[in-house]
């Protein structure tokens, strides 16, 4: 199994954002993630399609945006101009969830459709197979650095059945509290990506995490 690591912005030093990017650049992360926050669906802010456009220009790893905003439909061609490759979008907010998958796709990203915890993962079985990607929430969505929710992994197990089921090629994202002991377990469980902000960032030395995560 290929284990992809998605290192999050949300924990770099945007006193010099660039400087943790060509960081990036040369680990062995796979793609870089963006928790793009409007303070409505979730109770935080965080940045939007300008730090995206900066980020890409230097970038040389797949920008793996996580929208956690209602509405994202106006904003998917935006986004797409910006640089995303990777468009996740919450299933909460989405009305018509396989127009805006389909909206996704028509602009050349790669599909995603994330989960929060209380969400459960059968209800995407009607449209797994129009998806790229799953990201699944082992926090409460809007803040780094929470306390990893347990029930996340038999939530990775079923979700894997549920593809394995569907004959689906849907990857497996998990996203928040991620470390070394509980990266092993979900990538043990059935977990293709992980993201991991505060544990890189937060690090001595952030390259060595990311070498040592996918390794676990």
């Amino acid at each position: 199994m290929n284990r992809l690591i998605s290192p999050s912005i949300l924990s770099a030093d945007f006193n010099d954002l660039g400087k943790d990017i060509i960081m990036l650049n040369q680990s062995e992360a796979d793609w870089i993630h963006f928790d793009v926050m409007d303070g409505v669906f979730v109770p935080n802010i965080s940045f939007g399609l300008p730090v995206i456009q900066h980020v890409k220009k230097i970038a040389t790893k797949p920008l793996d945006v996580h929208l956690m905003i209602i509405n994202p439909d106006p904003f998917i061609k935006p986004f797409r101009d910006s640089g995303a490759d990777i468009l996740t979008v919450h299933y909460e907010v989405c009305n018509h969830l396989h127009r805006t998958i389909g909206a996704i796709r028509k602009e050349g990203m790669k599909t995603g459709v994330c989960l929060n915890p209380h969400t459960p993962v059968h209800l995407l079985e009607d449209i797994i197979n129009e998806l790229d990607l799953v990201l699944l929430m082992s926090v409460n969505p809007g803040f780094g650095g929470q306390k990893f929710i347990q029930n996340t992994y038999q939530k990775v197990v079923k979700l894997k059945n549920l593809i394995i089921e569907k004959k689906a090629n849907t990857l497996i994202e998990i996203d928040g509290g991620v470390n070394f002991e509980t990266g092993k377990l979900l990538f043990e469980a059935g977990a293709d990506a992980l993201v991991a902000g505060s544990f890189v960032f937060g690090s001595k030395d952030p390259m060595k995490t990311i070498k040592h995560l996918k390794k676990v």
